[in-house]
């Protein structure tokens, strides 16, 4: 026979599905900000993303690329250089899959975990375009506004090729007839 669930706990268990969802929200609006990296992105929406705190880091082979990033201005230098006229990306998607996302403490400190892998479609101002794939690891904290924050962010780099043609071209979709 199964035990009685409580009030209490139903109401734990709310909280865990509400945090993950806000969880879920930030990471799919970081990577839309990402997507659209130009001269004319609003680096304080990005950044709302953080914790003060934060740390940015690549890791194995991604490691040299990006170096570990410690608080906002280390972080927001970073994509800055992103922000620039000529844009580095000329097309530039990121698709989040495998998603896992664990709701560490529900109460006073909360604290997450989530791991994503991430498929990053790139062309690149030069006109050359590269396929990606990356683990993302972030933590996440839950600030004292109420607002869940990125407060580790991991990527490490599972696989990067170079593309021959680029990824947008005229030739119109095939439709059957």
């Amino acid at each position: 026979m199964s035990e009685k669930v409580t009030v209490k706990q139903l109401e734990q268990r709310l909280a865990r599905f509400e945090a993950q969802e806000i969880i879920r929200s930030c990471m799919n609006k970081y990577m839309a900000i990402c997507d659209d990296l130009d001269a004319k992105t609003d680096l304080d929406e990005l950044m709302g993303l953080f914790s003060d705190e934060a740390v940015w880091e690549g890791v194995g082979r991604y490691a040299k690329s990006f170096g570990r990033l410690e608080g906002q201005s280390e972080i927001r230098a970073m994509f800055a250089k992103y922000t620039v006229e000529p844009s580095h990306f000329s097309l530039n998607v990121h698709f989040l899959t495998n998603e896992e996302i664990e709701v560490l403490e529900v109460g006073e400190e909360d604290q997450a975990i989530g791991n994503w892998l991430l498929l990053q479609t790139s062309t690149f101002a030069s006109g050359k375009s590269q396929l990606s794939c990356a683990k993302i690891t972030a933590r996440f904290e839950k600030a004292k506004d109420g607002e869940w924050r990125i407060a580790h962010f991991q990527t490490e780099r599972k696989f990067s090729r170079p593309v021959v043609d680029p990824w947008e071209a005229e030739a119109d979709l095939p439709v059957p007839e």
